[in-house]
């Protein structure tokens, strides 16, 4: 986990890769349980059955499944201490690069491109969110998260 104890602190590390995070695992279950939330019920998440016949071999995970994982890629990541709070401000780029078979293990590779103040005491933080899966060479998702935190930290 990387600690920033400033702003500053976070501006210096523009264009630098900042954190590897730790591995987590796709399980069906979680695959499930999005399509529950979402309504996409697709074969090819929900029918393990059916996925071992299909183009991948297996049940993959939603792409914006992978996507929602960007909050967990932070939260175990880094933090900013005395931030107040930290939101999701929106993306500016989402590609989906290669499928994630259930079981897969993903990480990210979090490199800020952009650091800026926003008024009163927050930052406006643009992070290249680069998702690997476990064994792979090619990455499974790239976006361009904006993330920005309020409170003015020590």
């Amino acid at each position: 986990m990387k600690i920033f104890r400033s702003y500053s602190e976070v501006s210096a590390c523009v264009g630098q890769e900042v954190v590897v995070t730790d591995w987590i695992t796709i399980t069906q279950e979680q695959v499930n349980l999005f399509a529950q939330a979402t309504g996409d019920h697709q074969w090819i998440h929900v029918d393990p059955e059916r996925a071992k016949a299909g183009p991948f071999g297996a049940p993959i995970a939603h792409g914006f499944l992978t996507l929602s994982l960007i909050p967990q890629f932070f939260e175990t990541g880094l933090t900013i201490e005395g931030a107040r709070m930290g939101v999701n401000y929106g993306l500016n780029k989402v590609r989906f690069t290669a499928p994630v078979p259930v079981g897969s293990r993903l990480r990210a590779r979090l490199t800020l491109q952009a650091a800026e103040p926003v008024a009163p005491d927050g930052m406006q933080m643009t992070w290249l969110v680069t998702v690997e899966r476990e064994g792979s060479d090619k990455p499974v998702c790239v976006a361009e998260s904006l993330a920005r935190n309020f409170g003015a930290p020590a």
